[in-house]
C-alpha cells in the first residue's frame, strides 16, 4: 500500500465561480486560478499522484499552458484517474478537508464525494471530504482564501495470480493459529 498527500491553497475574488470538489457553490467570490481553481481536486490529484510517485499537478498540468486554461478540475482528475490505471494502481481511500471560513460546505459535501468517486471510477464511500473553519484566523479565516487537505492510499495490482494456499511457508505451518494448517 502506498500513501500519498496533497495541499492546495487559492485566493478569493470577485467575478469568479466558486468550484469546490466539481460543485458550483453559490457564493460572492470564486477562487483565483488558471483552471477552474478547484482546491479540493487539486490537493485530492496532488496525494493521488504523489502516492504514485508520478510528480505532481503541475508537471502533467502547468499552468503556463492553455490547453489547461479554465479547464474543470473535474476533468484533470480523469486524467490522472487514467495515470493510475495505466500504472495499474487502485484507489483504496481518498480522505480531504476543506479549510474556508465562509461559505458552508455541509450542504454540498455529498455531491463533492460523488463527483470525485465518479471521476476516479471509484465508490462513494471510498471518498471522504470534511470541512473545518480557522475560527477566524489567517488568510482562510479572514475570508482571503480556501485550502484543502488530502490523503489517499492506493495499492499497485502487481500479482494478478491465484495463490495456493496449499504451499504454506515453514514460517507459517503449524501454528494452529489459521486455517491453512495441516
Amino acid at each position: 500500500m502506498r500513501v500519498g498527500m496533497g495541499y492546495d491553497v487559492h485566493k478569493l475574488v470577485e467575478g469568479r465561480e466558486l468550484i469546490l470538489g466539481g460543485v458550483r457553490i453559490p457564493y460572492e467570490k470564486g477562487l483565483l486560478g488558471h483552471s477552474d481553481a478547484d482546491v479540493l481536486l487539486h490537493a485530492v490529484m496532488d496525494a493521488l499522484l504523489g502516492a504514485a510517485t508520478l510528480g505532481d499537478i503541475g508537471k502533467h498540468f502547468p499552468d503556463t499552458d492553455a490547453e489547461y486554461k479554465g479547464i474543470s478540475s473535474i476533468e484533470l482528475l480523469k486524467r490522472v484517474g487514467k495515470l493510475l490505471d495505466d500504472e495499474m494502481y487502485i484507489v483504496e481511500n481518498i480522505d480531504a478537508t476543506i479549510i474556508a471560513q465562509r461559505p458552508k460546505m455541509r450542504p454540498y459535501i455529498q455531491e463533492m464525494e460523488a463527483n470525485i468517486a465518479a471521476a476516479l471510477g471509484i465508490r462513494d464511500n471510498q471518498v471522504n471530504i470534511k470541512a473545518t473553519t480557522e475560527e477566524g484566523l489567517g488568510f482562510t479565516g479572514s475570508g482571503e482564501g480556501i485550502s484543502s487537505q488530502a490523503i489517499c492510499a492506493i495499492e499497485k495490482l502487481t500479482n494478478l495470480r491465484s495463490v495456493d494456499v496449499t504451499q504454506v511457508s515453514r514460517s507459517c505451518a503449524g501454528c494452529g493459529g489459521c486455517a491453512y494448517d495441516s
